[in-house]
This record gives structure tokens, C-alpha cells and sequence, in this order.
């Protein structure tokens, strides 16, 4: 798939790369400290040789990060962009799933969709978990007594770096590409002696050696190595998730410059030591390193699990920020942790929830080994989801069918594989991060679903401009100074919050705003295109000029990676003359503060209403979600029975 028209490019510059071996390949980087052990022990169970187990595991392993992250991810998802941003969002809005009509094909799109979604938040939750404990357990290679306080020390590190979140990532996450980097290298210079003194590790290189092994091994065993092999190439999906981040160039000089390579020498590493001394197979990450080297080692891998799982959960915030703007999940609060920077986001709700699953996963599992059964399932279904989009995407973009059939079906066929063999562990673990991922799904698709029937109801209690207009004339309020601007979903009829205040209060502003908030399929739209202003109906000016000087509907437009802010898009407007100065003096914003009552209507269980209703008494104001000065806002009540 070639990359469409008006997508944004990067260029491969050293500060980018470096910038993306800390943020894109954190995750992935740091699987060798438990992805090759619980591959062997998996061969092994079936009673097959460690030498030849870790042989059959290398080689499983390199073709699965040749074939998944380098040609699947870093060759042919990277090129499904929208307009330079990735993830399951971007492909969903480059799909234009979000309007789809229920009974049709794109609505089980979107199902499917808000599915692969929702696993990030399991594959968020698991994640930091496993990558710091897998880390701490290095303690126990040379200090057995402090196998005790391994979950214990977990535990505050993780505390810790969720209680953090709200300072921000910018200051540390300059030195995450640099302690990356050392990752990297210390990777490959670990290794290196170990396949000196078994080179006949090299052999895995020979895809053959994966394949007999798994032939020879029975079903069950190579469904149960296949997982474990699997848990190497987690934190691939980042690859296209941050792609807007970093650019493709970026991404993929990176991947094949230093990351593959060095993750391809050291599990060889890893490969040779258990040739060479079966009984490692304990922990061979630590143990291909002499005995002094191993305090600084859990050290470094600390802060490198500690940096992949930052790097995550910045990454669950970005999704959730997506998710909001494009109407999936209700209003956050959402912070800014540097101005300068968009994509520099904390979440509190999404934080303490993530924080919340995390904690319960080091505590329910207590080992990098029993985590490995929760870990895997959610992000084989996940880029499932993404080679099926893909393959969408590249059809519609007008590709050869056949073409797209023939490479993304290969890839799908594997990531069937492998979703199939990860759910063997679905009793060892697999149901955490499914049940959390099914939740989330759950409360995104009743979120919709209210809003659907919410916007229904709303539909039959707008005024029709003509007959508001009729009512201004045959009763004539008092004209109030100023501008008043009332927020509405729709672009068409006179907003409830209009209606009630004239009705109730019989007076009206000289200058009337009706503002609506659109968020677009595209990632970022332009300052110069963020405002389109109308006049509310032909020939509006003459029938209330004896009351008001005019009233004007303002559609704001910004992509789904923007925080929408109504000051700032009126500004625009004024810019842009579209919108005169005066029009913004002596402003008041009115928001309509609507209670949903659950009702017998049809079109939604009754107590998933009320879940509705419970979401929407708990989402952000929108005053606040808009970026209004509070001292301007004017709060209209509505009860609405759904």
C-alpha cells in the first residue's frame, strides 16, 4: 500500500530514532527477559532436550519477529496511514466506521474495531506488570533470600510510576532513547560470547529448525511453545500505533538498523548459553552475564521495563483522547503535561483504572512465569484485527484484490495461529486481559448506543428554525447586550437550551452564536479550515432585526488528535472574517446540562439506560471538555427520558 496523498512525513533524523527506541520499541525490547525462557520451558514440557528446545526456540522466534514486525508490521501496516497517523482509531476513521447505520457491514466494522481497541487497554494493564517483575526477578539469581520481596518491591515501582503521571513524561522521556540505546548494545554484547563458544546456535537461522520442532512435538506442546514464542514479538503493535509520533522512516530505520538486529543476536545468545549449560534455563537473560555484572543489569533492565511501560500507558492515553474525540467513550478530564507538545497527555480516570488493573495482575499472578499465560492473548487477537482493517483500507484505496488477499491473508493466517496457540492459556491467565479488554468494549458500545438514542429524543425536542423564528415575531422578547452562544450537537435547529431560555426568561442577546463542535475523520485539520460560518436560515437578519443584529451558526472542525477548544476556533473565525470582532465582547456561553432518565422506550435495555445515564452524570462537563472560561458559562437543565 503506497502512501496516499496528504499524509505527513518524517524524515529519518537521528533525534526521531532515537526518540522511537525508547518509546516504540521499549515494550518489545525488553521481552528477552522472559519471552525465550517460558518459549524453552513450554518446548520442554513434552520431554525434548534443552539444547534442542532452545534451538527450536530461537528459530521460532527469529522468523516470528522476521515475519510479524518486519515484513507484516514494519513493510506493510506502516503504509495504512491516515494522513500520518496509525493505530486501530486512525483505521476506523480512515474506514468511516464511526457512522455506520446498525445491520450493515461497517457497523460489525466497528464492533470489530472497538474490540481490537479495547485490547489495548488488557495488553496496558499486563504489560507494565510483566516487564517490571520480570525485571525485579533478577534479584533472585544471586540473592535467593530476596525472592520474598520481589511482588513487594514490584509493587512500589509501579505505584510510583503511576502516582508520577500527572508531572509529565517530557523531562525523563529525553533519556528514553539514550538508556534504550544501552539497552540495545547490552543486548548484543551479552550475547556475543555465549554463540562464540556454541556457534550452532547459527543454525536457527534455518526456518526448518522451528518447523521439525514443532512437527515432531505434538500439538499441545507446540501450541503451548508457539504462545510463549509469540510473547516476542509483543510491543510490535507499537510500531504502527506510533506512527504519527515518529513517521515510517523513522520507525523502520530504526527497526532494522538496531532493534531487530540486536534482538536477533541475543536470543541467540540466549539460544547458545542453554546449548552450552542446560541447567540456565532458570533465567538465562541474567545468567549470560558474569556474576558482578549482575546488579547493574537488574538496574538497567528496570529502567528499561520501567520506560516500556511508560511508554504504554502514554499510549493508552493517546487511544482514550481518540476515543473520546470520535464520540467512543464519554467525556475525560484530560491534561496537558507540556504545552508544546500534543501528544504529552495524562488521563487521571484511565490512570488510576490502568493503575488499578496492573497492581491486581502482580498480585494475583506474582510471577513473570504465571503472567506469561495472561499475557499474549489480546495482542495476537489485536493484530488480527489490524491485518483484517488493513486489508480493508487497501481495498478501499483501490488496490489489487488479489494482491491484498494473498499478502494479508498470509499474515492473518499467522496471527490465527497464534491467537489460536494463546488461547490455550486462556485458563492459565488469558481471561485477564480479555475480560478487562470485554469490559471496555462493553461500556464503548453502550456509550454509543445512548448516544444514538439520546440524539434520537433530542431530534423531536428541537424547535425548527421556522417556527422559532415564527415565535420571535408573534412575541417579541427583551433584547439583553452582548453575545450569547449556545453549544449544539446538531447543525440543524434551534438548540434545547435557546428554546428554554427564551421561553422561560422571554429575553434574548443581540448577537446569537450556535456552535457546533465537529470532530473529522482526519487526524489534524488546519487552523485556516477549522471554522465554517452560516447564517441560520435565508433571510434570519430581516425577521428578527428588531430584536437581534443577526445569528450565526458556527461549525468548528478538528481532527481527532486535537483537543477541541471553542475560544480558540472562534478566534479562527474572527481571523478569518468570518466572524466580526464585537461578536466575541461581553460573551456568554449557555450549555445545556441534560439528566437522562431511563425509561421503557424501546431501542435499549432499561438497565443498560441506566448504565448510560450513570456515564453520563460522571463525563467531563462539557464546558470543561470545550475549554470554556468557566466565569462565561450558563448552565441550562434538561431531563430527558431515553
Amino acid at each position: 500500500m503506497a502512501r496516499k496523498p496528504g499524509a505527513v512525513r518524517h524524515g529519518p533524523g537521528p533525534a526521531l530514532m532515537l526518540g522511537a527506541l525508547g518509546v516504540v520499541y521499549g515494550d518489545i525490547g525488553t521481552s528477552p527477559l522472559y519471552a525465550f525462557k517460558e518459549a524453552v520451558k513450554a518446548a520442554t514440557a513434552g520431554g525434548a532436550a534443552v539444547p534442542a528446545a532452545a534451538l527450536g526456540a530461537v528459530s521460532l522466534i527469529l522468523w516470528s519477529l522476521i515475519l510479524i514486525v518486519s515484513l507484516k508490521y514494519a513493510v506493510l501496516i506502516l503504509r495504512a496511514d491516515n494522513r500520518g497517523e496509525g493505530g486501530i482509531v486512525a483505521m476506523l476513521a480512515l474506514l468511516g466506521a464511526r457512522q455506520a447505520r446498525p445491520g450493515t457491514w461497517k457497523a460489525v466494522l466497528l464492533v470489530i474495531g472497538l474490540v481490537g481497541a479495547a485490547l489495548l487497554y488488557g495488553d496496558g494493564a499486563i504489560t507494565p506488570a510483566i516487564s517490571v517483575l520480570s525485571a525485579i526477578e533478577g534479584l533472585k539469581v544471586d540473592a535467593p533470600v530476596l525472592t520474598p520481596f520481589v511482588v513487594p518491591i514490584t509493587l512500589v515501582i509501579l505505584v510510583a510510576l503511576f502516582a508520577v503521571q500527572h508531572k509529565g513524561v517530557a523531562v525523563i522521556g529525553r533519556v528514553f532513547g539514550p538508556v534504550m540505546l544501552i539497552w540495545f548494545v547490552v543486548l548484543v554484547l551479552l550475547a556475543i560470547p555465549s554463540i562464540l563458544r556454541a556457534p550452532e546456535i547459527l543454525g536457527a537461522v534455518n526456518p526448518w529448525r522451528a518447523v521439525d520442532f514443532l512437527a515432531h512435538a505434538g500439538w499441545h506442546v507446540s501450541f503451548m511453545m508457539l504462545g510463549a514464542a509469540f510473547l516476542a514479538v509483543t510491543g510490535g503493535e507499537a510500531m504502527y500505533a506510533d506512527l504519527g509520533h515518529f513517521g515510517a522512516p523513522a520507525i523502520r530505520v530504526a527497526w532494522f538498523g538496531l532493534v531487530l538486529p540486536a534482538l536477533l543476536i541475543h536470543y541467540c545468545g540466549q539460544g547458545a548459553l542453554l546449548m552450552a549449560d542446560p541447567s540456565a534455563i532458570e533465567n538465562p537473560f541474567y545468567l549470560l552475564a558474569p556474576e558482578w555484572a549482575h546488579y547493574p543489569l537488574v538496574a538497567l533492565a528496570t529502567m528499561a521495563t520501567v520506560i516500556a511501560s511508560q511508554a504504554v500507558i502514554s499510549g493508552v492515553y493517546s487511544l482514550t483522547q481518540q476515543s473520546i474525540q470520535l464520540g467512543f467513550m464519554p467525556t475525560m478530564r484530560v491534561v496537558h503535561t507540556d504545552q508544546d507538545e500534543r501528544g504529552q497527555i495524562y488521563v487521571p480516570a484511565v490512570n488510576w483504572l490502568l493503575a488499578a488493573g496492573t497492581l491486581t495482575a502482580v498480585v494475583v499472578f506474582e510471577s513473570s512465569d504465571a503472567l506469561a499465560g495472561a499475557y499474549g492473548i489480546a495482542v495476537s487477537a489485536l493484530m488480527g484485527i489490524t491485518t483484517l482493517l488493513a486489508a480493508l483500507i487497501a481495498l478501499r484505496w483501490g488496490y489489487n484484490p488479489i494482491l491484498v488477499f494473498a499478502a494479508n491473508g498470509f499474515f492473518l493466517a499467522i496471527d490465527a495461529l497464534f491467537f489460536a496457540a494463546n488461547s490455550v492459556k486462556l485458563f492459565e491467565g488469558g481471561w485477564f486481559p480479555l475480560v478487562l479488554a470485554a469490559a471496555v468494549a462493553f461500556l464503548m458500545l453502550t456509550w454509543m448506543k445512548g448516544n444514538h438514542v439520546l440524539e434520537a429524543v433530542r431530534e423531536t425536542m428541537r424547535q425548527p428554525e421556522a417556527t422559532f423564528l415564527a415565535r420571535l415575531a408573534s412575541h417579541p422578547p427583551v433584547t439583553l447586550p452582548g453575545t450569547a452562544a449556545f453549544l449544539t450537537a446538531a447543525t440543524e435547529g434551534i438548540p434545547m437550551a435557546l428554546g428554554r431560555l427564551v421561553e422561560r426568561s422571554r429575553c434574548l442577546h443581540e448577537r446569537i452564536l450556535l456552535i457546533t463542535v465537529i470532530y473529522e475523520e482526519a487526524p489534524v485539520i488546519p487552523a485556516e479550515e477549522r471554522a465554517q460560518v452560516t447564517l441560520v436560515a435565508q433571510g434570519i437578519r430581516k425577521a428578527i432585526s428588531k430584536y437581534t443584529p443577526g445569528m450565526e451558526r458556527v461549525v468548528l472542525r478538528y481532527g481527532f488528535m486535537q483537543t477541541a477548544s471553542i475560544p480558540e476556533g472562534l478566534q479562527c473565525a474572527v481571523k478569518s472574517g468570518l466572524l466580526p470582532p464585537e461578536y466575541l465582547e461581553d460573551l456568554t456561553y449557555f450549555v445545556g446540562h441534560e439528566v437522562v432518565i431511563p425509561s421503557a422506550r424501546p431501542g435499549m435495555a432499561l438497565w443498560r439506560q441506566g448504565l448510560f445515564a450513570f456515564m453520563k452524570r460522571n463525563a467531563e462537563r462539557t464546558g470543561a471538555h470545550f475549554c470554556l472560561p468557566t466565569r462565561q458559562i450558563v448552565e441550562v437543565g434538561t431531563e430527558i427520558e431515553i
